[in-house]
């Protein structure tokens, strides 16, 4: 499967793909419109996206000042492309950006996630807080 796959930076021209894969995995809590997922990954440090033929099938991105450190997030594969390659590959990307970059790759993820990401290189480091905020 990942050799039919095309990784690039070049944004998608219709980011309703994005917003169909946040929804196939439960991720729209904050009911994201298309124009928020477009802007979150414009004004994102670094983004990467995963296209089968013409389909958005993955995206990750990275949040950073460009100096320091590089916080991996929104790393998303539409399910029925899962366990494929297709995360892990995007992962290698973004961590290749930031050493290219000399910038920490770091991310924060569920519990549940851990293996996985200890699997590409990752490990545990810190303790990740947050506060809920209006929105």
């Amino acid at each position: 499967m990942e050799g039919t796959i095309k990784y690039t930076i070049e944004r998608p021209e219709d980011f309703t793909q994005l917003l169909t894969i946040y929804e196939e995995l439960g991720w729209n809590s904050l009911h994201l419109t298309i124009n928020d997922l477009e802007k979150m990954c414009t004004q994102s440090w670094y983004a990467i996206y995963a296209f089968d033929q013409q389909k958005l099938v993955g995206m990750g991105r990275i949040i950073s000042d460009g100096v320091i450190t590089g916080i991996i997030c929104g790393v998303c594969v539409l399910p029925s492309f899962q366990s494929k390659g297709i995360g892990k590959e995007m992962l290698h990307r973004m961590v290749a950006h930031c050493e290219h970059n000399r910038v920490i790759p770091q991310l924060m993820c569920a519990e549940s996630l851990e293996s996985y990401y200890e699997s590409v290189g990752f490990k545990k480091f810190s303790v990740g807080m947050t506060r809920n905020t209006n929105r």
